[in-house]
């Protein structure tokens, strides 16, 4: 059984700042607000949420089906994707348009400043569920255009398909009622600190009351570890610490794959949380989001290692 990931597909464009913003943005000169962060170092990788999340699950075992446009600029995408053997066929190629692109600045501290371009990610409404000929266990509604969220969510629920709602940076498009209306759709509701704070403000529900409309959420707090709550039961889950911190980026695109390819095998929920961590600390450990690697065994072995468990579940 396939996971289909709807998101975005990006070409990221990867910045170290060797000092702290906090240290050149004045506030109270916000209101005129020009500065330029001289970076020291450059990288281009492949990105975006759908690919990124793809890309952790296949190092899983899982098989994961990405539901996202790519840009006229797209084969080395195509070719990547080729690489690792996870499936093109629903990542059409936009005729007009460039790839989405994201231009990510991160300082010493690990804060991050992005300007993102959506590009084909315009195009995502084209994309359907129903044309997904695959048997699918879960779908995962990521970060694109607000109404291709949408819609796909719609779908999904409609042919009675789990899914994962995940609206991470494009939250902030969804007015109250559309975003009450999505979560009350899917099965997982998954949020940062900061992204939780606006989703209660936003539907006016408590974290308790947003129970009684999905059935788990998951939060996420970075190096503090994340969350996993249903009405029943709450579990608490510690990262799996690093050798060393390269890039935070994609850390929590790696934990959803390690959380969602346990998951459809049948696992439980606080297992997938942990090897969630172990998944996210195999991307922070390296710069980019794509290039860290590991064979299954590999990956038990630091499991085991670092919550003194065996994992027999992938």
């Amino acid at each position: 059984m396939s996971i289909l990931i709807s998101g975005s597909l990006a070409y990221d464009y990867i910045m170290d700042f060797p000092d702290s913003f906090r240290n050149h943005i004045l506030p109270e000169q916000i209101h005129i607000l020009n500065v330029c962060f001289v970076v020291d170092e450059m990288k281009k990788n492949l990105g975006g949420v759908a690919g990124n999340i793809a890309y952790t699950m296949k190092l899983l075992g899982a098989e994961p089906i990405i539901l996202a446009p790519i840009g006229n600029d797209g084969n080395e995408y195509y070719e990547h994707c080729k690489k690792f053997n996870i499936s093109t066929a629903y990542m059409p190629m936009s005729a007009q348009k460039l790839t989405s692109s994201a231009h990510i600045t991160t300082d010493k501290d690990d804060n991050q400043i992005i300007a993102y371009y959506n590009g084909a990610g315009d195009e995502a409404q084209n994309l359907h569920v129903r044309d997904v000929k695959e048997p699918l266990s879960i779908a995962m509604i990521t970060p694109t255009k607000k109404d291709a969220m949408i819609q796909h969510a719609k779908e999904c629920f409609e042919a009675g398909i789990p899914f994962v709602f995940d609206p991470s940076h494009q939250l902030t498009a969804f007015d109250g009622r559309e975003l009450s209306m999505v979560i009350g759709q899917a099965d997982f509701y998954i949020a940062n600190d900061y992204e939780m704070k606006l989703t209660t403000d936003k539907t006016g529900w408590s974290m308790e009351e947003m129970l009684n409309h999905v059935e788990t959420i998951i939060l996420t707090r970075g190096d503090k570890g994340s969350t996993v709550m249903t009405k029943d039961a709450q579990w608490e889950i510690p990262i799996c610490p690093a050798i060393s911190v390269e890039d935070p980026t994609g850390a929590g695109d790696a934990y959803r794959a390690g959380f969602f390819a346990a998951y459809v095998r049948g696992t439980d929920l606080e297992t997938c949380g942990h090897v969630g961590a172990v998944a996210a600390t195999y991307a922070v450990e390296h710069y980019g989001t794509q290039n860290h690697c590991f064979t299954l065994e590999e990956f038990k072995t630091r499991y085991q290692k670092a919550f003194t468990k065996t994992l027999d579940s992938l």
